[in-house]
């Protein structure tokens, strides 16, 4: 038919914020969820697009850290991290499972099928057991391994889980370097990286545990299609190969929206 154009193929990785380590010999936090895959779309569209916030570390005994915020993306919805358990607490479920901290138990955070992986259980010792990332479960008190990407032109790993902590050191190592590395001693946890949505590490004795990096959207049109974003969208632009390249990091507390024409 005359003026009708073809749909066209946009490609997606959705990655969720992480969540936040867990206090006091603590477990890494879980990786936020991560989804990536294809879909044809009509050239007109409005869509939904979500970045969620990484979880903020556990400050103080009992409970977990936060559990990091859901991001969005057409109909597809990646879920945040499960925080790291605190001393004697099991981690929180999320897209990926947080660790248990010390004397937590033998069970841990469950992750999303599909999103993420589960955490590491107690390991025993003064240890706290590793985040689940997307691509592995935590192991000791290693977070799980993430993700890696080439989507945005760079390969890059995304959703490592975040290392527990170890007393007499070293710190459990975060998943692919975008999870927070575990305390030692009596120092916090580390920080994710931002828009990777790696899971915080388990803070050390008496100490808080590292904020869940924040999430991403990246996704891609072809050269000859264009993306209009509401006021609230902070995203940049680039050509890969024979595709136009959108990458969407602030994070937001409601959706935002994309219009494809």
């Amino acid at each position: 038919m005359s003026g009708v154009r073809p749909p066209i193929t946009i490609e997606y990785l959705v990655v969720a914020g992480g969540g936040g380590g867990g206090y006091t010999i603590g477990g890494g936090a879980g990786a936020g969820g991560l989804l990536t895959s294809s879909f044809s779309s009509p050239r007109a569209g409005i869509f939904a697009v979500t970045v969620g916030a990484g979880g903020a570390g556990k400050t103080n005994a009992g409970g977990t850290g936060a559990v990091g915020v859901n991001s969005k993306f057409f109909i597809v919805t990646a879920n945040g991290g499960g925080g790291g358990g605190s001393e004697s607490v099991k981690g929180a479920d999320g897209g990926s499972g947080g660790g248990t901290g010390r004397n937590g138990g033998a069970s841990s955070g469950a992750g999303l099928a599909g999103q993420g992986n589960n955490g590491a259980p107690y390991p025993g010792g003064n240890l706290g057991g590793g985040g689940g990332g997307k691509g592995a479960a935590g192991s000791g008190k290693a977070g799980g391994t993430g993700f890696a990407s080439s989507i945005s032109g760079a390969s890059l790993f995304y959703a490592g889980g975040g290392g527990g902590c170890d007393f007499y050191g070293p710190g459990g190592a975060g998943g692919s370097s975008v999870g927070g590395t575990g305390g030692v001693g009596s120092n916090p946890g580390g920080n994710a990286t931002a828009n990777r949505g790696g899971g915080g590490g388990g803070g050390g004795n008496y100490a808080a545990g590292g904020n869940g990096g924040s999430g991403v959207v990246i996704f891609t049109l072809p050269p000859t299609a264009t993306a209009t974003f509401s006021a609230g969208v902070t995203q940049t632009s680039a050509i890969v190969g024979a595709n136009r390249v959108y990458t969407v990091t602030a994070t937001s507390t409601t959706d935002e929206t994309v219009t494809f024409s």
